[in-house]
């Protein structure tokens, strides 16, 4: 698989959602007909798109909305929401800083210590509503807050890192036993985040309840850049969705893989799905959702680092209803809207009848599924060419 790029090193070929482009089939299907559904823990949600634990994108109102709508927006836990009273001061400060001054305001606004009592209101609030409430936060911050969150009556907890593993080494700190954490949990646990074969292995292994596949590939997320590192989105999905087969022909327990970042538009969301996904996490798409915090703008998890952000602020624009991104009708043109009836109709054109069906498709590498006969587009910069 591995190809040489030097004297005495080689290096494999990876793929990103631009590179490759899905093939339909001898059937196709009615997709009023196709099931999108998906199951984590045991309990099923009609909508496969989460929305991103990011403070432009969800707070106690977007997660109602989103819940209303059968779907799981994440709420989280290290940010504004659990430290600030009234945190629509602080969002709307950030909307409004320059370019220049975003990242020096993000950072300062995160100095503030996160106060116990907020995290357990801001899932009441929730909870209050009769949705599900799903919460996130760093490795450091788990124990402590996960009692709390069992307490106000979260339904899920997640562990978000930029990467995840098991060995995590540290003399400074006391390092978080996840297989202990998740086998001591009263809540599903979802671990994250993760790219490779090995890694997913040994975090479903520990416990999880689901994983986040994807480094760096978020449309405010600046990993890539900052640390060099991350994996396409194409290749880490059919590569962790693959130690999820292996873990369920073993174990004989499915532990669903959720792609998380990289996906804009409706397109690529099918095609995470194509490689093996169960669900998707997006931020960016959401973040231009009249009901988000973040009023127009969609900043990183990792952007108020004091010393080495690895996320920027960037403006996503409000574009239309939580409701029109998800089910339509779009207003637009550049499939950013009606994520979940593009899903339907690809699914439907390639002959599947539901999420797992969509495993088994035929994938083409295509380097120029994105151009080929779109210069119009391109050179006016409508649709496809945006």
């Amino acid at each position: 698989m591995a190809e040489w790029i030097g004297i005495g090193r080689r290096a494999r070929r990876c793929y990103g959602f631009d590179e490759v482009a899905l093939a339909p089939g001898s059937v196709t299907v009615n997709p009023d007909e196709v099931d999108t559904s998906w199951k984590i823990a045991g309990k099923k949600y009609e909508v496969p798109i989460l929305a991103a634990a990011m403070d432009g994108v969800v707070d106690v109102k977007f997660a109602v909305a989103m819940g209303k709508l059968g779907g799981i927006a994440v709420l989280n836990l290290d940010g504004i929401q659990t430290r600030y009273e009234n945190p629509a001061e602080v969002l709307e400060q950030i909307s409004k800083a320059s370019a220049e001054e975003a990242t020096k305001l993000v950072q300062s606004v995160y100095l503030k210590p996160v106060k116990e009592k907020l995290i357990a209101r801001r899932i009441k609030e929730i909870k209050s509503h009769k949705v599900p409430a799903v919460v996130s936060c760093i490795p450091q911050n788990a124990k402590q807050f996960s009692a709390i969150a069992r307490e106000a009556g979260c339904d899920i907890f997640v562990v978000q890192s930029t990467v995840a593993t098991t060995r995590h080494i540290s003399s400074q700190y006391k390092v978080l036993d996840l297989a202990k954490f998740c086998n001591e949990s009263k809540m599903p646990v979802v671990l994250g985040n993760c790219v490779t074969y090995d890694v997913a292995l040994e975090l479903m292994e520990s416990g999880a309840a689901g994983l986040l596949v994807g480094v760096g590939p978020g449309a405010a997320c600046t990993t890539r850049g900052v640390l060099g590192i991350g994996v396409p989105q194409i290749t880490a999905t059919v590569d962790t969705a693959a130690a999820r087969d292996y873990y369920l022909k073993r174990k004989g327990k499915y532990i669903p893989i959720i792609t998380d970042g990289g996906m804009r538009i409706g397109g690529e969301i099918c095609k995470a799905f194509a490689a093996g996904a169960d669900a998707v996490m997006v931020g960016s798409s959401f973040a231009r959702a009249t009901e988000a915090p973040g009023r127009g703008y969609h900043w990183g998890m990792a952007t108020s680092h004091a010393n080495l952000p690895r996320g920027t602020r960037v403006q996503v624009k409000t574009t239309g209803t939580l409701k029109e991104i998800l089910f339509g009708p779009a207003k637009v043109d550049d499939g950013s809207q009606n994520l979940v009836g593009a899903l339907k109709t690809s699914m439907g054109s390639l002959g599947v009848k539901n999420i797992q069906d969509m495993h088994d498709v035929e994938i083409i590498i295509a380097p120029s599924i994105q151009t080929e006969g779109k210069v119009f587009q391109v050179g006016q910069r409508v649709g496809m060419g945006k």
